[in-house]
């Protein structure tokens, strides 16, 4: 771009560096894109996991706990 409107070993030298800034650039993204579905997929295994367990322990805090006797000291009247 900068090294066809200027012929100069500057310009050309400054647009290759552009270019591989650009190409640096694009490989981050791609990495990034990656690691975000990586990132995705963990979440979904561990809110998979976890709705087991607190549909476990919703079970457990709804089950009926008065058809039990009372435990401790009774005072006679």
């Amino acid at each position: 771009m900068l090294s066809s409107v200027l012929n100069s070993e500057k310009a050309i030298s400054v647009n290759i560096q552009i270019m591989r800034a650009f190409v640096q650039l694009r490989h981050i993204v791609i990495e990034h894109a990656e690691l975000k579905r990586e990132v995705n997929a963990l979440r979904k295994q561990t809110e998979e996991r976890f709705e087991i367990v607190f549909a476990v322990l919703d079970k457990l805090v709804s089950e009926d706990k008065g058809a039990g006797s009372k435990i401790g000291f009774i005072e006679s009247k």
